[in-house]
């Protein structure tokens, strides 16, 4: 499986592999944001509903939490190892990157957050992904908690 570009830029930052390494894999993933952008292209009203079902949940999830909160969130998640949808979401700190953009409602693999429930100083995130190929949509829960530098952290 090919690493997100947050893991690909830091094996970059520390000289474990070189400049045209960095190109090809970019390359890989510049391939499969192009396939998408063509699927869309031939299926445009699938394509709209995909994004007004993203929207809704994105204005659902700013209008409860802030929208600050859900790109800490995702950006967390997407820092976790053992979530395989990391690599969907390793640019969601970029405020000109539009929210719902990180959301997959029934295009393959799903990628939505169910709730964020505040507990305490924590934050109990539900998340429903993939559904590619024969898998089933998982939902996985994560427990998310401030460290002492106030950076949101997967606990479990």
């Amino acid at each position: 499986m090919l690493p997100s570009p947050r893991e690909i830029f830091s094996a970059f930052e520390k000289g474990e592999i070189e400049r045209e390494e960095l190109h090809a894999m970019m390359a890989l993933h510049a391939r499969e944001l192009i396939g998408e952008m063509e699927e869309d292209r031939q299926n445009p009203a699938a394509a709209f509903v995909e994004r007004l079902l993203a929207r809704r949940l994105a204005r659902r999830l700013v209008r409860r939490h802030g929208g600050r909160l859900v790109r800490e969130v995702l950006l967390t998640l997407s820092e976790a190892a053992e979530f395989p949808a990391a690599r969907h979401w390793w640019n969601a700190a970029h405020p000109d990157v539009p929210l719902y953009c990180f959301f997959r409602m029934r295009k393959l693999p799903i990628l939505r957050i169910t709730a964020i429930k505040p507990l305490g100083e924590a934050f109990q995130v539900e998340v429903e992904h993939g559904g590619s190929g024969n898998s089933k949509v998982l939902k996985q829960s994560f427990l998310l908690q401030r460290d002492e530098g106030f950076r949101l952290r997967v606990v479990r």
